[in-house]
């Protein structure tokens, strides 16, 4: 009987190791509504189960992924930016150093408002003095406490309507790039930030006003349904699918439209990215079919399935460029990170 039981044993170590097949996701709540179109289609016409994919929020998707290496951990993670070094860093120091980096298309983010509200334009800047925590005083040459209430107080060609901005919170990769698309890039290039040290300021006021509201952005649409002269920031994805009762904003004269963002004319545009775990994908073999679907050109191309929900498409070369990233099992390091960051600087 000994024997018996030693010899299943030995059989028991000498099969493939599947620690499971149901593949889990994690973060970007923009990236959400793309990642789960694509894990359904997988469920269905693949003998693996469909993908658990969940919405944390970049930030809180990259501290599941980056909490370990081991099973109970995400094999992929979402992000509407890209990751930070400081990230990337707790990943390393976690044992999560075999991680690729793949960007699969573009997206805009959007101010919306209901439906039923006059069209406005608004430029970069009057977001900046709507919503920074500190902006500058009347005169011009110093900083105080953002005390502005309404639109005509930022600037006397927009209507009087109460400032009220529904967004994302801080583990939001919304609104990191927000942040640094509209605060962070343009106090860079502000003498009185920087005579105050306060070069590439990016703090959002917290009195009130910016409301954060949750990693649902479906609920950032709903409340503008019923708060008729509030404003919401949301990745284009959810105008797209919600233009019977929401609008876009023009920011600084430009629509947010796919092309647009495309294009970069429509100035709050980022890419979008997903993070994969390249030690997982033996022990979770689903993850190599899940991986070539989501970035077949049928489903991101210029006439792929996820643009008909509000991606924004890269092109042949970028996509063929992602593709062989991921059969090339290629880490992103801690150097190239720096490199690409500092290049955007």
């Amino acid at each position: 009987m000994k024997k018996l039981f030693f010899a299943f044993f030995v059989l028991l170590l000498c099969q493939p190791a599947f620690a499971r097949e149901q593949i889990k996701v994690v973060g970007s709540s923009t990236v959400y509504p793309f990642s789960s179109f694509v894990a359904e289609e997988f469920g269905s016409v693949s003998r693996y189960p469909t993908p658990i994919v969940e919405s944390t929020g970049t930030g809180g998707g990259m501290k599941l992924f980056c909490s370990g290496n081991g099973m109970n951990t995400p094999d992929i993670t979402n992000a509407s930016r890209r990751i930070k070094i400081k990230e990337l860093e707790l990943c390393q120091r976690n044992g999560v150093s075999n991680i690729s980096e793949v960007m699969f298309g573009y997206d805009g983010i959007v101010i919306a408002q209901n439906v039923d509200k006059d069209p406005i334009e608004l430029t970069v800047r009057d977001l900046l003095l709507a919503l920074a925590k500190m902006v500058p005083n009347k005169s011009g040459n110093g900083l105080v406490e953002n005390t502005y209430e309404y639109w005509d107080e930022v600037n006397p060609d927009l209507p009087r309507r109460k400032i009220k901005v529904y967004g994302p919170p801080v583990s939001s990769g919304t609104r990191d790039a927000f942040e640094e698309i509209v605060l962070q890039y343009q106090t860079e290039g502000m003498k009185v930030y920087r005579d105050a040290g306060l070069k590439g300021y990016r703090l959002i006021r917290t009195d009130g006003l910016y409301i954060p509201s949750g990693e649902n952005d479906n609920l950032i649409v709903q409340k503008l349904t019923k708060d008729k002269d509030a404003f919401g920031i949301f990745g284009y994805s959810f105008l797209a699918e919600n233009s019977d009762i929401i609008s876009g904003i023009n920011i600084n004269g430009y629509k947010p439209t796919s092309e647009n963002i495309a294009s970069k004319k429509y100035p709050i545009s980022r890419s979008l990215f997903i993070y994969v775990k390249n030690d997982h994908i033996k022990e979770v073999p689903a993850m190599e079919e899940f991986l070539a679907m989501f970035l077949d050109p049928a489903i991101i191309g210029e006439e792929g399935l996820l643009t008909e929900i509000g991606l924004i498409p890269m092109d042949e070369g970028r996509i063929d460029a992602a593709m062989e990233r991921v059969d090339s099992k290629e880490s992103i390091t801690l150097d190239e990170l720096k490199l690409a960051l500092r290049d955007l600087e």
